[in-house]
């Protein structure tokens, strides 16, 4: 038995099993790694043993990038490779002296999926997936003639298969595995302790439901592992190009970066991230995004550019989405080149995700850990006091060493994680009928702690449909009146380019896309053609074909009717870009024509000086200041062909020279009407509200204003940043709300208040743009944390700033939410402490809560439950303490009199009693409403601990009491202290102290189970109430007509009624005691500790920076200058 313990350590510490039997050496000879992954906001950490697997290669070569830097730091290059200059595009693989001739060694570990291999020059292991790092677009086009077999045999020996695979153990594996848990280890020894004293019905009874625990256990893992490994699995023959123009099919399981794909015009699942080189695709990703609306991927522009998968995103097919259709143009097939295979794509990622989720580094379960181990420290001392009594009692040395052992069992509560795990089940379960899905239930408790929620704007502050407001036309240098019905505009550029310029397709007859543009091609009547018939209209191939209306009366005012146009090029909607460009021609024209769609300020910088308005800034202002988004239109004719070919074969930069504005484009996005009760119910409550947008900065201030995260007398100051310039620094400038200048940027020297210095605390908000943040995170990193704490307003973020600003927020110690729409928010969403996802789906992996109602009232709701969950846990976590202690001071007073409960009695505590109430004690719902307390994060506190010692010393006492009452009746026999128990009883000491103490655990569970200010009432869990008046009303009559129960429980009978009043006397006055000791807590405890210590400056970042902004505000408040 012995012999086991040090294996079951090193199956519990791999680490120590490795720094035991192995010795370290440098990482070009190591076999064993042992590798410590930690935390960037915090000091959490955890440690890995993998296995270095070695493989040999024949003959070959691996492009590579020429530079060497990984995003992460880490140099990436050839495995194993030592080329002649610092770094080649082309590095041959290493050769080892052990290897055969004519092969090369490959030396890889695998961690969470993802495979690491050996670089011989850095001396370090490089993540798979960077090896390609650097390749530019044009070295994907020329990916398109494929690999030949020798160059993919060595990718796929070097990346591995193309699977994502998901473990799905055996039962007998996941029995080992659960039955050698630390948890059913105590488990198994305290039955076999209770065995050995006897204990035989307990034993049984704890040995049967721990069995079915674990098969339940077992059988919920195994199907989760299974549902999750049928939701990925994925193996499809798909088409490759090889050099020679050959094609071949193959699994999909044997495709390795840089395979060229031909993808079937009825579309399929992708089996891998790959950049689309040739033709159009529509795809579906909400499996991705959660995100249902099909999305648009077009051909993929040559380029000197670094392919980058999220700047290209609108030109990349990621693993696990639908393609629903494939459009060939130029060329005859619809070509891809794979970038990622396996856990390196995007789904791969996911998937690793809820393999090998973030630990929650939450001080509530790092205190419940030390506390734990107190009790056991506190069962030491039990311990030898034990031995001491049981040796002065003559007990024989076998039977005080299972005595003192079992004492151990009696005060580390075994079921303590499953009393826990229940408190979260039962918020999951509310939540879940209020249609919020949670996939990780370990942060519902997080939920109660959030300081502070970013909001995305557009489909969630926001309605998700925009309608259109009307057209600014433009004639001459001059803004013409607003045209509310766009289809009434004369034939020109502007009415073609909000006919053309959009990325909608049709699928089944029905035009798909992007919500704002059917709203655009909806205002001007025109329809969407495709395919065959899209192709005879112009007379050759094109994208696209738009007609204008059917039957359309002519307009007054219009010179001719206006004819189909097709569109010969796109360029799809950035978001790091935020415009999209299309190039069109129609029969009769001279010369195609380029139109661009996006932002209002970038297009304007792009246009023709002489072509925008000298009032462009002003009614770009007017529109925006009243809550509108605005975009701006612009074009200008190309001197090409009007041909599908010549059109692919421009670049962005060559579109997007010398152009002319033509107008803006008005729509409206109303408020819903759950959003401003919502941000103004959480910042009553002292929680920050944020707006993280894609959208135009003067729109998201003005939502921002009327939904209440800006109160009309709050100050409120934009900021803008300039990057360095030749001969300047990076410069900022902090702009008053009430000038047009400080929201469109425009800079006026006579209003801003250039600062290089430090800002000001939660009196004032600034608002920023995606720009500005990039600024200062890269040249005043210094002062980005006190723009953090008063940011509430970010707009023109791009997806990737989003994360990065959650990030920066976890920096400064805000326990962060993040609340979207699931499709530009994904990052942000899994990145937050609490990520919130708007989507129609169940359950999304997107994000750890998924409401299916696309309203920000979920917010709230998860705050509550969270608050409820951790306050709960904190009762149940005190309970099972308490219930802990209760028995431990029983057992020690019945060890001195050289007795004990019997077996039934333990039966009866531990399973009728106490499993009971601690289960149904979880059952208590969240209070209706929202306050500003939040539930504390830390068990090993002054409140916490001063409760416990109280309770227990109040339970020692009544226990006590209710000995030294019965050892002074006359009528009272003591037993036989030379047998031990279980022989000795039934007697009057174990009668009397076991009544008492199975009073003590229901009186203890209501008096921790107080409702306000977390949760409702007591007296709402109906069940718990009818548990405790059942269980007390048995326990009276126990005590006072021991009926059928006495001989079963081992009782003494007691003929004294008025000894058995008196008793019932003392348990009342344990229950008056108990519900006073935890009022006057509550009550008088907070007031005196503020007495007894002043408060103490917060070690929280963000509370440190309000207090120094509190007492010097930045940026200085400035007035008008006048």
């Amino acid at each position: 038995m012995m012999a086991g313990i040090p294996l079951l350590l090193f199956r519990w510490k791999p680490v120590w099993g490795v720094r035991l039997r192995l010795q370290p050496c440098t990482l070009a000879r190591a076999e064993t790694l042992v590798i410590e992954i930690r935390d960037r906001e915090d000091s959490s950490w955890q440690l890995y043993t993998v296995q270095v697997h070695t493989e040999a290669i024949s003959e070959g070569s691996l492009e590579l990038p020429p530079q060497a830097q990984a995003e992460d730091g880490r140099s990436q290059a050839a495995v194993g490779a030592e080329p002649e200059g610092a770094w080649r595009d082309t590095a041959q693989l290493h050769r080892s002296k052990e290897a055969v001739s004519g092969q090369q060694v490959l030396r890889y570990y695998l961690l969470q999926g993802q495979r690491y291999v050996w670089i011989e020059t850095q001396q370090a292991f490089c993540q798979v997936r960077l090896l390609d790092h650097g390749r530019t677009c044009d070295d994907m086009h020329r990916s398109r003639t494929g690999l030949g077999l020798r160059d993919q045999t060595v990718r796929k020996t070097i990346y591995g298969p193309n699977v994502i695979a998901v473990p799905v153990k055996s039962y007998p594996q996941l029995l080992v595995d659960e039955a050698l848990n630390p948890y059913y280890g105590f488990q198994a020894f305290s039955i076999g302790l209770w065995l050995a004293d006897r204990y035989y019905w307990y034993a049984l009874c704890i040995f049967l439901i721990s069995s079915v625990s674990i098969c339940l256990s077992l059988y919920k893992t195994r199907k989760q592992s299974q549902t999750l490994r049928d939701m990925v699995k994925l193996s499809v023959q798909v088409c490759v190009c090889r050099p020679g123009g050959e094609k071949e099919w193959v699994d999909s399981s044997e495709l390795v970066p840089g395979d060229c794909l031909v993808l079937p015009q009825e579309g399929g699942l992708m089996p891998c991230d790959a950049a689309l080189l040739a033709g159009e695709c529509m795809v579906n990703e909400s499996s991705l995004t959660g995100e249902s609306v099909p999305v648009l991927k077009t051909a993929l522009p040559e380029g000197p550019v670094p392919y980058c998968p999220e700047t290209h995103r609108r030109h990349t097919l990621f693993c696990g989405t639908l393609i629903l259709q494939a459009r060939a143009f130029v060329g005859p097939h619809v070509l891809a080149v794979v970038t990622q295979t396996g856990f390196c794509t995007a789904k791969g990622g996911l998937v690793s995700s809820i393999l090998h989720p973030r630990p929650v580094n939450f001080k509530f379960y790092r205190h419940s850990m030390k506390f734990v181990a107190a009790l056991s420290v506190l069962a030491l001392l039990g311990t030898i006091y034990s031995i001491f009594i049981l040796y002065r009692n003559r007990v024989p040395v076998n039977e005080i060493v299972i005595r003192a052992l079992d004492l151990v069992t009696v005060v580390v509560p075994p079921a303590l994680p499953a009393a826990m795990t229940v408190c979260t089940l039962y918020a999951q379960s509310r939540l879940r009928s209020r249609g919020v899905f949670c996939i990780h239930p370990l942060r519902i408790n997080l939920g109660g702690k959030l300081h502070l929620v970013c909001f995305d704007k557009t489909g969630t502050l926001t309605e998700d449909g925009l309608d259109v407001m009307g057209v600014v036309p433009l004639k001459g240098q001059a803004f013409l009146p607003l045209v509310p019905e766009p289809r009434r505009l004369p034939t020109g550029p502007l009415l073609r380019a909000l006919a053309t310029c959009h990325t909608l397709s049709r699928l089944q007859d029905t035009p798909v896309g992007d919500p704002m543009d059917l709203k655009m091609v909806e205002s001007t009547g025109w329809v969407l053609e495709e395919g065959p018939a899209a192709d005879s209209a112009f007379g050759a191939q094109v994208l696209a074909v738009m007609r204008p209306p059917v039957q359309e009366p002519q307009l007054q005012g219009m010179e001719e009717p206006p004819l189909p146009v097709s569109v010969l090029g796109r360029l799809p909607f950035s978001s790091a870009l935020q415009r999209m460009n299309v190039v069109v021609a129609w029969l009769g024209a001279a010369q195609p024509e380029a139109y661009v769609k996006g932002s209002p300020e970038l297009v304007a910088g792009l246009c023709n000086p002489e072509t925008v308005p000298t009032n462009f800034a002003q009614l770009l202002q007017s529109y925006t200041a009243a809550g509108y988004r605005v975009v701006a239109l612009a074009g200008k004719p190309l001197p090409i062909a009007p041909s599908l070919e010549a059109a692919q074969q421009l670049t962005r930069d060559t579109m997007e020279q010398e152009l002319n504005l033509l107008g803006l484009l008005v729509m409206r996005n109303l408020l819903k009407p759950q959003t401003t009760p919502v941000i103004q119910a959480l910042r009553r409550t002292h929680i920050r509200t944020v707006m993280v947008t894609g959208d135009n900065l003067q729109t998201a201030v003005t939502v921002a204003q009327s939904c209440g995260m800006v109160g009309p007398q709050e100050r409120l100051v934009v900021i803008h940043a300039a990057p360095p310039a030749p001969g300047q620094p990076a410069s900022l400038e902090f702009l008053p709300v009430e000038s047009s200048a400080a929201v469109n940027g425009a800079k006026d020297s006579d209003q801003a208040t250039s600062c290089i210095m430090e800002p000001d605390p939660r009196s004032s908000h600034l608002a920023l743009s995606g720009s500005t943040f990039g600024v200062l995170m890269k040249h005043f990193p210094r002062l980005l944390p006190k723009v953090l704490v008063q940011g509430t307003i970010f707009a023109r973020m791009a997806p990737e700033q989003k994360t990065e600003l959650v990030c920066e927020l976890q920096k400064l110690q805000y326990c962060v939410g993040m609340c979207g729409d699931g499709a530009n928010d994904c990052g942000a969403l899994k990145a937050a402490d609490v990520g919130i996802s708007l989507s129609q789906a169940e359950a999304s992996v997107v994000s750890p809560f998924t409401s299916s109602v696309a309203s920000i009232e979920c917010v709230p709701m998860v705050i509550r439950e969270g608050r409820c969950s951790l306050d709960t846990s904190f009762s149940v976590f005190k309970y099972m303490a308490l219930y802990s202690l209760t028995q431990f001071m029983s057992v020690l007073i019945l060890y001195t009199i050289n007795t004990n409960l019997g077996d039934m009695q333990f039966l009866a505590i531990d399973l009728v009693i106490t499993t009971t109430v601690a289960v149904l004690m979880s059952r208590t719902g969240p209070a209706l409403a929202l306050g500003r307390a939040r539930p504390p994060g830390a068990l090993l506190s002054v409140p916490v601990l001063s409760s416990l010692l109280l309770q227990v010393a109040l339970v020692a006492g009544v226990q006590l009491g209710g000995y030294f009452l019965t050892v002074a009746q006359p009528w009272f026999v003591p037993l036989n202290r030379t047998v031990p128990a279980p022989d000795n009883l039934p007697n009057y000491e174990n009668t009397v102290v076991f009544s008492v103490s199975s009073f003590q655990y229901l009186i203890l569970a209501a008096a921790v189970s107080k409702g306000a200010p977390f949760r409702r009432p007591l007296y709402t869990n109906v069940p718990f109430l009818l548990a405790l008046a059942l269980l007390g009303s048995i326990l009276v009559g126990l005590l006072l007509v021991p009926g059928l129960l006495r001989e079963p429980l081992v009782l003494r009978d007691i003929t004294d009624t008025c000894f058995k009043l008196l008793l019932l006397g003392l348990v009342a006055f344990n229950f008056v005691g108990a519900f006073m000791l935890e009022s006057v807590l509550d009550q008088c405890l907070p007031a005196c500790l503020r007495w007894l210590w002043p408060k103490r400056a917060s070690k929280k970042r963000f509370k440190q920076l309000e207090q120094e902004l509190a007492e010097q505000p930045w940026p200085p408040p400035a007035g008008p200058e006048r």
